[in-house]
């Protein structure tokens, strides 16, 4: 292989940037690309148009590995302090903060151009918002104990820029999505919380589990709940039919295996929990998916 044949120092380099930019743990690009696929295909009403499916999912990737840079740099400080973060690459020293400021620039400019070159003028205004909400996320944590509600704008605002690239305009139904989507990414991203909760304490970083407190679970099993609920709008509003509730129900399921992973709030647990949010968002874009196509 080309990287094999590379001197060790360059294949440590490129480990150390693949980790900055979470290449070896997709999770977070997965769960921002459930409810991008969700909104080109409701947009579509079946089969998006292939420029806007290339462009999204390579968005997807390229804009989470841009958040995932920014949250690092502006962590640096502070992982050092937390078990589950303290050997990232930047905070360790082995990368610069300039190089993951420049990743993020780079990262951010590659997408834009997708924008401009690929979509339409509405959705290139709507991309400054989500550039916006890139880079203010992870400074959130210093400010307020809601950072997650950030992260759960960030995440979502693909929502309405993929619906407006397929449609040409942003419907009801793309703002239901995007609240359902919120609500969804404070639940999962509560569970992640949880797993550092006992550091974040120590340090000052604030975050919904701390928020939440021993409400924790009930509060998650809250937003579970209205995210169905309003998932149960969308497929009433789109005329969807069985193929996309029992999707749903999957979901649901997932929800209460979720809970149990998290019964004793162990960082393992919850880590876990944290995980299988992946599996709730591809059992509802695969009932959407065979729904629009058996319809």
């Amino acid at each position: 292989m080309l990287l094999d044949a590379m001197p060790d120092h360059v294949q440590s380099r490129l480990a150390d940037y693949a980790r900055l930019l979470r290449i070896d743990r997709p999770i977070g690009s997965l769960l921002l690309l459930w409810p991008t696929f969700w909104a080109l295909w409701l947009a579509a009403d079946g089969i998006p148009d292939l420029g806007n499916l290339v462009v999204f999912t390579l968005g997807v990737f390229f804009m989470r590995a841009a958040g995932c840079a920014i949250n690092d740099y502006a962590d640096r400080d502070w992982d050092r302090h937390v078990k589950r973060t303290q050997d990232r690459p930047l905070t360790a020293g082995r990368i610069q903060p300039w190089e993951a400021l420049a990743l993020f620039g780079g990262l951010c400019l590659v997408s834009f151009l997708m924008v401009v070159l690929f979509t339409n003028p509405l959705t290139l205004y709507l991309s400054f918002g989500g550039a916006v909400l890139a880079f203010i996320y992870p400074f959130m944590k210093r400010y307020t104990h809601l950072p997650q509600l950030f992260l759960g704008a960030a995440f979502s605002w693909a929502i309405p820029m993929a619906w407006a690239a397929q449609a040409g305009d942003i419907s009801q139904l793309a703002w239901l999505l995007f609240t359902a989507n919120v609500l969804w990414t404070v639940a999962y991203d509560t569970f992640y919380a949880m797993v550092d909760r006992d550091d974040d304490l120590k340090v000052g970083i604030k975050s919904t589990a701390i928020l939440f407190g021993d409400a924790d679970r009930v509060i998650i099993a809250m937003l579970q709940a209205m995210v169905l609920a309003i998932l149960v709008m969308v497929g009433h509003q789109a005329e969807l039919g069985t193929l996309y509730h029992l999707g749903l129900l999957v979901m649901a399921c997932l929800f209460i295996y979720q809970q149990f992973l998290a019964r004793d709030r162990a960082r393992e647990g919850c880590f876990k929990a944290f995980l299988n949010n992946n599996w709730a968002g591809l059992a509802v874009f695969a009932g959407l998916f065979l729904d629009l196509m058996f319809a």
